[in-house]
């Protein structure tokens, strides 16, 4: 079975892509646990767009675009972090931003994903700085026993910076997935294929 948490170092570093183009890959459904913001196309949209797989609806689709704490309160929502639970099967989850994100004032995304103790895949670019923040996501994961099954690179190759996150974290690299000039479902499938190996995420 194809069970899989994207989290990331940062938010807008291109998870999102990523987790289509895995999703496309494994053929696995995608999961959007919580949208915040809704006004430009949502994540679950880019998702079918690109990957043409099945969508899960949100369990939490909110307004403002915003850490989701903050965005729940601001529209008058409660988050019960008991509810936000991954359905079965073949599935894809993307977490918001990074995995020390507020889901509520109380709970963080790290926390729920050692609830649910998915195999999570750390998504991390490869521009300045993403040594430390790479090193302090995965060193968050752990403090929690979050299971880490690789680490995927998004970006221009930084041969340095990869390996040598990967060599003091112990985590293994996956790959990494280049900028596409010109992101279509074609050329996401391109890429993906070239640059990492469906076995190591069966």
């Amino acid at each position: 079975m194809t069970r899989f948490v994207v989290t990331g170092t940062d938010t807008g570093i291109g998870k999102t892509i990523f987790s289509a183009g895995l999703a496309q890959a494994t053929g696995a459904s995608y999961w959007k646990p919580i949208q915040s913001g809704l006004e430009d196309e949502t994540d679950s949209e880019v998702v079918a767009r690109l990957a043409g797989v099945p969508i899960i609806p949100e369990a939490h689709r909110l307004v403002t675009p915003a850490s989701p704490h903050i965005a729940a309160e601001i529209d008058g929502v409660n988050i019960d972090v008991e509810s936000v639970t991954p359905p079965p099967g073949d599935l894809i989850v993307e977490g918001a931003g990074g995995a020390l994100v507020p889901v509520t004032r109380t709970t963080l995304y790290a926390d729920l994903f050692a609830a649910w103790q998915i195999p999570v895949i750390v998504c991390a670019r490869t521009a300045l700085g993403t040594i430390n923040h790479s090193l302090l996501t995965i060193e968050a994961l752990r403090a929690r026993g979050v299971p880490i099954h690789g680490l995927a690179f998004l970006g221009h190759a930084v041969e340095d910076s990869e390996a040598i996150i990967a060599e003091i974290s112990g985590v293994r690299r996956l790959g990494r997935l280049p900028i596409i000039d010109s992101l279509t479902s074609e050329a996401l499938t391109k890429a993906f294929d070239a640059n990492f190996d469906l076995a190591d995420f069966r």
